[in-house]
């Protein structure tokens, strides 16, 4: 039962990156740093809806 998100950088909130989750495990926003190339800088980037 495994779901795709989009992961959106906080700063600029471009949509970057595409990954799955289990939705019965993680039922909060998932939430990680990573690479953005818009910002050339890591940041935090969100799941969104």
């Amino acid at each position: 039962m495994r779901e795709r998100i989009t992961l959106a950088c906080t700063d600029c909130k471009q949509r970057n990156y595409n990954t799955t989750k289990d939705k019965r495990k993680q039922t909060a926003r998932f939430e990680i740093k990573k690479y953005c190339r818009f910002c050339r800088k890591h940041t935090a980037h969100r799941e969104t809806r």
